[in-house]
């Protein structure tokens, strides 16, 4: 149960003096649905003003606060601009520029009567003019420093902090739960004076890194919780005799990576502790392959395997990749979706309690509480970055005993996420290609230039190459990403005929997305159009060319995934990136380092860097909270720090049980990483 002390902070944002209905519908676009919501929103930044009695040219491109007498006005019909024509108490003409609402400035801003004003003053052309000043009585002075926060329509600077501040009110006094000599040595104050501190004075840096620790630290401390219970759990060894291993017919050697990671889960596999292991390995490494081994050494001890997908699509390919391998030694696979209804699916659940099913391949429907396993002993999850701790604890109750864990992941991650995400596991890195992978050559192509790329695509066809054609997001709407896709697919069967190109989009059903992706398989389609429903495992060794429209748009690692369709068999292959005319520094210096390099990790760690650690890991599809305060560089400076604290916490000053510990749970619950405490009930 949550402390009650925090009660307060997590009401609904509605519980708030001043907040009706209309106003919460506001906050919650932008995700401030309660009061501890609001209290996290910290300013980004300040407004520096000057008060000045008449403009001069020193002034430009600064924020003033201006006396003036509007003399003259201009208003565009319809919705254009407004524009009111006023002089400083020198005489000097600025004229206001307002953009909505021109009958409001000009009630606003009656001629001859003196008005306060501020704003940024710019020149165009000859003028000096403010853009949507605000206005005042005459007499009411806006602050010469004031906090600026992410706002959205309806909401103002000033509204905004003020109801910040009403959340920071409900804030209690807590216990201290930083080590002692930690907290002296940086010289922190107490998280409530803290908190009111970073909306206060948003350039006082030290309150902010106080919240930025607390939020690390809670989440380090909730990992060794996971970790040590997990340890404490006896769990089954399992140990093969190599007999199915032996009989696996495999083409290739294994790589040395390979080799050495399938050496250190056979070892955690022997033991009784049950194995948390994070398997990393870039686009093409030979993960899958490093799995089967896993899965067939808890076939050989008598258990059985589950192997969980992020997608439809993927299970099914799996399936059919397994059965082909496994079926002729005796290793009996099947498939369970949230698609597999009736006697199919009764036939699986009945396999699975009585243990005739050896490997079990799917979607989330593998949680369901009807799902029963004989023998549950090995679990598998493939792209890690879709699950979230709490679906690694689910599928952990489907034993008697808990399986040993495997997670995989194809999106190499920097160590410091590693850290902060998967804190609790052993970490395996396939840091090795296998033979026979030719990088993948990348070029970036300006979208004037689309018909070239149309004719070059015509020409790969004509040769018969297949190829994958993804469409850009468009917005956060899988509707207008679906659009596109139906577009660009429509051009192009005009172009190369209906019958040669495929399309598959997230809004498809199941079925006829796996339809369309087997037509695509089997060769008897050209051109696959896609959204970003096949970033993940789709294994076409025959295509060999991708092309990415509006690149710009996506994350490096996305772009790394998708390029990763490509380049999977020997032929040399190619990915062109199709970029827009309007190129920010981020989008420029992305696309040049995917023209680059190959290197998923070097791809990762510079991700991290542009775009933080809530994108890269995904956390909107994992359910996974991403840190609020703490940005980047702050979890790398902070996460050694952190672990260390916690640690101490945990084997020298008495756990959870003790007078810091009390406090280090309620940051647990504050910081809503409390998950973990479900776990240690007994303290």
């Amino acid at each position: 149960m949550r402390p009650e002390i925090l009660n307060p902070l997590f009401a609904e944002v509605e519980a708030l003096k001043g907040i009706g209905p209309g106003v919460a519908k506001t906050l919650a676009q932008l995700g401030l649905t309660r009061a501890i919501d609001l209290a996290y929103h910290l300013p980004t930044g300040t407004i520096e003003r000057i008060r000045a009695s008449v403009a001069t040219r020193e002034m430009l491109g600064r924020t003033i606060i201006l006396d003036v007498t509007p003399f003259d006005s201009r208003l565009s019909a319809g919705r254009g601009p407004a524009r009111i024509f006023a002089a400083d108490c020198d005489g000097n003409t600025i004229t206001l520029t307002f953009f909505n609402n021109p009958s409001w400035a000009k009630k606003q801003l009656p001629q001859g009567e003196k008005r306060t004003v501020s704003g940024k003053l710019e020149a165009y052309g000859d003028e000096w003019q403010i853009i949507h000043p605000e206005v005042m009585e005459s007499g009411a002075e806006p602050p010469l420093s004031e906090a600026v926060y992410s706002l959205t329509q309806g909401l103002t600077n000033r509204r905004m902090r003020e109801l910040a501040l009403i959340a920071v009110e409900r804030a209690p006094d807590l216990s201290e739960w930083i080590e002692p000599s930690l907290l002296a040595r940086e010289g922190w104050r107490a998280w409530r004076s803290s908190l009111a501190e970073a909306h206060s004075d948003p350039l006082a840096g030290d309150a902010r890194k106080r919240l930025a620790y607390d939020e690390v630290f809670a989440n380090q401390l909730a990992l060794m919780l996971i970790r040590r219970h997990a340890r404490r759990r006896r769990g089954v060894p399992l140990a093969g005799d190599g007999r199915l291993t032996k009989a696996l017919q495999l083409p290739y050697q294994l790589t040395g990576a390979q080799a050495r990671v399938t050496q250190e889960i056979r070892g955690d596999m022997a033991q009784a502790a049950p194995m948390l292991r994070l398997l990393q390995g870039d686009v093409g490494s030979g993960k899958t392959l490093v799995a089967l081994l896993a899965m067939l050494e808890a076939v050989e001890a008598g258990a059985q395997a589950a192997f969980l997908a992020p997608t439809e699509i993927l299970a099914r390919q799996h399936v059919a990749t397994l059965q082909r391998q496994l079926d002729v030694i005796g290793v009996r696979v099947a498939i369970l979706t949230g698609r597999d209804k009736g006697r199919a699916r009764d036939a699986v659940l009945m396999g699975l309690a009585d243990g005739s099913i050896d490997i079990l391949v799917g979607t989330h429907a593998i949680f369901q509480e009807k799902v029963t396993y004989k023998k549950l002993g090995l679990v598998v999850i493939d792209e890690q970055h879709r699950f979230g701790v709490s679906q690694r604890l689910l599928l952990a109750e489907k034993a008697a005993h808990p399986p040993h864990l495997l997670v995989m992941t194809a999106t190499p991650i920097p160590r410091t996420l590693t850290l902060t995400q998967f804190g609790e596991m052993d970490v395996s890195r396939l840091d090795e290609m296998p033979p026979g992978r030719t990088p993948v050559e990348t070029r970036v192509i300006s979208n004037e230039k689309l018909s070239e790329v149309v004719e070059g695509l015509g020409r790969h066809i004509a040769s018969g190459g297949q190829a994958y054609w993804v469409c850009p997001l468009v917005e956060e709407s899988e509707k207008s990403d679906s659009a596109a896709a139906e577009q660009r697919a429509e051009v192009l069967a005009l172009r190369f005929g209906a019958d040669k190109v495929g399309l598959v989009h997230g809004r498809m059903k199941g079925a006829e997305k796996d339809d369309v992706m087997a037509a695509f398989a089997a060769g008897r389609l050209a051109v696959l159009i896609a959204t970003t429903v096949i970033e993940v495992g789709v294994d076409v060794p025959n295509s060999t060319l991708i092309v990415i429209e509006g690149a710009e748009r996506f994350g490096l690692a996305q772009l790394h995934q998708l390029r990763g369709r490509v380049g999977r068999g020997t032929a040399a292959s190619m990915c062109l990136l199709i970029r827009g005319q309007q190129l920010s520094e981020t989008g420029r210096a992305r696309l040049a380092l995917m023209r680059e390099t190959n290197d998923g990790f070097r791809i990762a760690e510079e991700d991290l860097r542009l775009r933080g650690p809530g994108e890269i890991l995904g956390t909107k599809q994992s359910g996974e909270q991403a840190f609020r305060i703490a940005t980047p560089e702050m979890v790398t400076e902070f996460v050694p720090i952190a672990t260390a604290d916690a640690r101490l916490l945990l084997d020298r000053d008495g756990g959870l049980a003790s007078e810091r510990g009390r406090a280090a749970r309620t940051a647990l619950y504050l910081f809503e990483r409390d998950q973990a405490i479900s776990l240690i009930r007994s303290g």
